[in-house]
């Protein structure tokens, strides 16, 4: 089974952390998805994107030749071959597409009560199902694993 990452944003917006983790996901030669919960909010995220001061090629889903995109832009199962999976807005992650991934990662805004219930929600439900998990905070300033499941023996 891949693994799945929680980042717990305290710091930063998504606009402001998505495309740092979408290119350590290019880094490491991945095909990425990134996976909303509305039209309006990827198109949102494409417009972001394109502003980043580093080139990010994506594409939204059904602008053409998705199976080409290096970091697909989708509300469904991506369409580009993707190795990771990226979920924002609280777009839902099944335990069979973390399987099917090198890396999922469940982004989610530290400042709004809804998301951070809905990644405890996802976190409960992955790692119910066996996924490995991580949890990350920004809360100090810099990134932190603060748990992960299963818990690392001392």
């Amino acid at each position: 089974m891949g693994e799945v990452f929680f980042y717990h944003l305290t710091r930063q917006s998504v606009e402001q952390a998505l495309p740092q983790l979408l290119k350590r996901a290019r880094g490491a030669g991945w095909r990425v998805a990134v996976r909303g919960v509305t039209k309006d909010r990827l198109n949102w995220l494409d417009e972001k994107l394109w502003l980043d001061e580093g080139f990010l090629p994506h594409a939204v889903a059904g602008s053409g030749f998705d199976a080409d995109q290096p970091i697909l832009l989708t509300l469904t199962t991506p369409e580009n071959e993707a190795e990771c999976l990226v979920s924002f807005d609280g777009a839902e992650v099944s335990p069979a597409e973390v399987t099917g991934m090198t890396r999922t990662m469940i982004v989610f805004n530290g400042h709004d009560g809804e998301a951070v219930q809905t990644a405890r929600g996802q976190w409960k439900a992955l790692t119910e199902a066996r996924a490995t998990a991580q949890y990350w905070s920004q809360e100090s300033g810099a990134w932190e694993m603060k748990a992960q499941h299963p818990p690392q023996e001392a």
